[in-house]
């Protein structure tokens, strides 16, 4: 799920290359009206503030960006007049404005150039609505362009010079990148001296990596789909010779009421599962409860105080120039 999403895990190491990265292209199974929530933009937007409010992955990320971050970015500034920042899917903007708040208190009163690559023109008016009712931005100069990294890049690749930035950022993105190394290697060649460049993943001990291996083949999508983990990024940032380190911190999501049936709330939490628009209702019986009776094993989530919670735990890997 892109999620602006928007992870942090292991230390930098040394690892032995893997094979590349299974590339699935999902058919519609045919026993039902499955479809994918991609295809419904306003469903995938309602799930995914549904699965915010239901998680602790806004919070996760707040933790570290106010733990780690202020370390992270102690540099990308020096000797410069202005900061330059790139987003890529910065969303509806809540994670983009804690790093601008956190880049502000670290160099006070430098400028900052602040460009977002976002494909949803829904979540481009949520940002700019978020920008305007933010005080102290004064200092802060936003642009947004309405396209994917891909369609960046080639923009990019057009023009004679290349636009070096202090910081770049891929929160929850790059489950959508066809090519993943290439991309790495594009953004990675735009970093400028000092610079360092920001991704957040899944983690490979989450509950999703469970859920989209046993599941992935028997739902829908219409387009290719990356199920790539923290642990599958690193194994590539090593083989392309590029440094970073990586941070793990925990992040649940709340699934009860996904067990109750008919509950609205459950049910926008299923299509985010899932990846399905109205999964409840246009899933074969039998493919529900496989997943039903799954989602409350001890791989997947932990049973507290009646309710079930979800692995959701994320990985950030910071990237040196």
């Amino acid at each position: 799920m892109k999620r602006e999403r928007r992870n942090w895990e292991e230390k930098e190491g040394t690892r032995e290359a893997k094979p590349p990265l299974p590339v699935f292209l999902r058919k519609p199974n045919m026993a039902s009206s499955m479809r994918s929530l991609l295809s419904d933009h306003s469903r995938y937007v309602e799930s995914f503030r549904g699965f915010l409010r239901n998680s602790t992955e806004h919070q996760c990320m707040q933790e570290f960006m106010d733990k780690k971050l202020p370390g992270v970015i102690a540099r990308i500034g020096d000797t410069k007049s202005e900061i330059k920042i790139l987003s890529i899917g910065g969303g509806a903007g809540e994670i983009d404005l804690q790093i601008l708040s956190k880049v502000q208190a670290q160099y006070p009163g430098i400028r900052i150039n602040n460009e977002v690559v976002e494909p949803s023109a829904e979540q481009i008016t949520k940002y700019k609505e978020l920008v305007a009712k933010t005080s102290n931005l004064e200092n802060i100069k936003f642009t947004w362009h309405k396209e994917t990294s891909s369609e960046y890049q080639n923009r990019m690749m057009e023009k004679k010079e290349l636009q070096k930035w202090d910081f770049i950022h891929m929160i929850q993105m790059l489950y959508y990148v066809k090519d993943i190394p290439a991309t790495l290697k594009f953004f990675h060649s735009l970093l400028a001296t000092n610079a360092k460049m920001l991704i957040i993943l899944i983690s490979g001990a989450s509950g999703w990596v469970k859920l989209w291996e046993k599941y992935g083949s028997r739902l829908p999508r219409d387009d290719l789909c990356q199920y790539v983990t923290s642990s599958d990024l690193t194994q590539m940032l090593d083989k392309l010779g590029i440094k970073y380190e990586c941070y793990g911190l925990p992040s649940t999501m709340d699934i009860s009421d996904c067990f109750i049936d008919g509950n609205e709330n459950g049910d926008l939490l299923w299509d985010f599962l899932t990846e399905t628009c109205n999964f409840s209702t246009t899933a074969p019986p039998d493919l529900k409860a496989e997943i039903m009776k799954d989602l409350q094993e001890p791989e997947f989530s932990v049973k507290k105080e009646g309710k079930v919670i979800f692995n959701n735990n994320l990985s950030f890997i910071v990237v040196e120039a």
